[in-house]
């Protein structure tokens, strides 16, 4: 790797997913290193086509997709911005069974609702989607946490001189997202009213989603809010977390809990452009239980379930994470000397968590009691990491 090169956790992933799938497929948010890992990962080679569907020449050459495939059978073709192309896929398909081998195609493309569902039915077996978050806290030094906080994880933004050129470059991209991504997903849905629905979102996150009141707001039926939020999460820049499903005899809150995907598109969003003014806003704690959320979840594999609980009486767990007969209950809490309220401690008496943590900017952890722990979000992460990640 190059020394400018940050590594991601992501890649030898990829690079298993290669050895083992005709065809890898990386998701994730415009502008979060998709292409530059990619040409990390083949840097070496000299058997791989690179296409950037965004160049017109590139997007040229697969006007006869299956000669240009037929050519080039012997390679590993990468093809990035594969959104623009959906008809591409039952081509894939032809050629990965006609090759009958690993490692042939490296798909990189923003995600849509619609381009999923076809590539899963088309390409059903050949494929592995892997999802590329912006960066993580488990990718960069412990002492840049709250820096990484504040400027969110898109590398411009995290990299970027100081915190104005850092807000700066994430104003620029939820202007040119919705102007051109969003337009090119649903054309009929006015830039602007997306904007105020996401902004909206930002002074909700954390909190439970009521599509009524955002609907009153925007002059729009609740299931037209319904199918706006979808595809915010399905470009990656809002989380819906589920209520945890439990047979609990209890009055459950039924509706997800909303989150940013990014922090520091939050902060942008909400006009937060320092470290100071963040420390000074009342939903601190909102903003750094999102974060903390989305870095666990990041790091989660597809076999573990997320969700949080939350009783009309009051007893909540913000994250509780299930793999086989194993749970894990994570509370969030910005503070350096964090003390759970009752309703964290009734949660555990509920849902029986295996192992219970705070997670807290603390510099070192603690138990609270046997099986609950506070801890810095690294320790959290470093503890459970055969938990979240098992090989």
């Amino acid at each position: 790797m190059r020394p400018s090169f940050l590594p991601r956790v992501l890649a030898s992933r990829v690079s298993r997913a290669l050895s083992e799938m005709p065809a890898v497929a990386i998701l994730g948010p415009r502008q979060c290193g998709k292409s530059t890992l990619a040409q990390e990962l083949v840097r070496d080679r000299d058997d791989v086509v690179l296409l950037d569907l965004e160049r017109p020449s590139d997007l040229a050459k697969l006007d006869d997709p299956e000669t240009f495939f037929s050519f080039n059978r012997d390679k590993l073709v990468c093809v990035d911005e594969v959104q623009r192309a959906p008809e591409l896929f039952p081509t894939l398909r032809y050629a990965i069974d006609a090759r009958r081998r690993p490692g042939q195609f490296l798909i990189l493309g923003s995600a849509s609702r619609d381009l999923l569902e076809q590539t899963s039915e088309t390409l059903a077996g050949r494929i592995r989607f892997l999802e590329l978050t912006p960066f993580l806290s488990s990718e960069l030094p412990g002492s840049e946490l709250l820096k990484l906080w504040l400027r969110g994880g898109f590398p411009r933004s995290y990299l970027a001189d100081d915190d104005l050129a850092s807000l700066e470059w994430r104003d620029d991209f939820i202007r040119s997202f919705l102007e051109r991504d969003i337009v090119a997903l649903q054309p009929r849905i006015p830039p602007s009213r997306m904007r105020r629905l996401w902004t909206m979102c930002a002074h909700s996150h954390g909190q439970t989603v009521n599509r009524a009141k955002l609907a009153g707001a925007l002059d729009l039926d609740a299931k037209t809010i319904g199918s706006y939020l979808e595809l915010l999460e399905g470009a990656f820049m809002l989380r819906l977390l589920r209520p945890l499903a439990t047979n609990i005899k209890k009055r459950l809150v039924k509706s997800p809990k909303l989150y940013l995907r990014d922090s520091g598109t939050l902060h942008a969003l909400t006009m937060v452009p320092s470290m100071n003014e963040l420390l000074g806003r009342p939903w601190i704690g909102a903003s750094w239980e999102g974060f903390v959320i989305d870095n666990i979840l990041a790091s989660a594999s597809p076999m573990v379930e997320a969700g949080f609980y939350r009783t009309a009486k009051g007893a909540e767990m913000d994250l509780v994470l299930d793999r086989g007969e194993t749970r894990v209950a994570v509370e969030c809490k910005m503070s350096s000397s964090p003390k759970p309220r009752r309703g964290f401690w009734s949660s555990i008496e509920d849902i029986h968590p295996t192992r219970s943590w705070v997670i807290a900017p603390v510099t070192e952890a603690y138990p609270l009691r046997d099986d609950v722990w506070v801890a810095p979000l690294a320790h959290f992460l470093e503890a459970e990491a055969g938990f979240l990640q098992p090989r």
